[in-house]
C-alpha cells in the first residue's frame, strides 16, 4: 500500500469536545464492567 499525504492531528487546546467525552465514558465504563466480570473486584 502506497502511503501520501499528511494529517493534522491537533490536541483538543485544553478542553475535550462534548462528543467524544460522551464516546469515552461510554467506552470506559464497558472496559470496567468486562474487567469485573472476568476477574472480579478485588483484582480490579
Amino acid at each position: 500500500m502506497k502511503r501520501s499525504g499528511t494529517a493534522d492531528l491537533p490536541l483538543h487546546y485544553g478542553h475535550v469536545p462534548a462528543w467524544l467525552y460522551e464516546r469515552m465514558s461510554k467506552l470506559g465504563l464497558a472496559i470496567v464492567e468486562v474487567i469485573l466480570t472476568d476477574y472480579g473486584k478485588m483484582k480490579f
